[in-house]
C-alpha cells in the first residue's frame, strides 16, 4: 500500500463522521496518539489493524508540509489523499497529522 502525494481542495468537502464509524487507535514510532476511521463501516477490524500500522511503519502521521508544483511556499498541515485497496474494493484514505479516514468514493 503506498500513499499518493496530492493536497485535498479546500473546496473538497468530506462526509461527516457516521455514528458507527470503526474507530482503530495506534500509536506513532514516536509515541503519539493515531487512529484510523473506516467511515464506510465495510471493514474487518483486523484488515483496518493491518493498515493503520502500515501507515505508521511508512511514518505517514505526523504534521506534514505540502507545496504545490512549481510554488514557493509549504503549508502545514494539508491533508493527504490517496486510494487503498482492501479486499476487492478500493476506497479513498484521507491522512491529516494523526488521524486517517477510508471514505468511500
Amino acid at each position: 500500500m503506498g500513499i499518493v502525494d496530492a493536497a485535498i481542495a479546500d473546496d473538497e468537502g468530506l462526509p461527516p463522521l457516521r455514528p458507527d464509524a470503526i474507530i482503530v487507535a495506534g500509536a506513532t514510532r514516536r509515541g503519539k496518539p493515531c487512529r484510523l476511521i473506516d467511515n464506510t463501516c465495510s471493514q474487518p477490524r483486523e484488515a483496518l489493524e493491518d493498515l493503520l500500522n502500515d501507515l505508521i511503519a511508512q511514518d505517514h502521521f505526523g504534521p506534514g508540509g505540502f507545496t504545490a508544483a512549481g510554488g514557493n511556499t509549504i503549508t502545514l498541515g494539508v491533508p493527504q489523499s490517496a486510494h487503498v485497496q482492501l479486499g476487492e474494493d478500493i476506497y479513498r484514505l484521507i491522512v491529516f497529522d494523526y488521524e486517517a479516514r477510508i471514505e468511500s468514493f
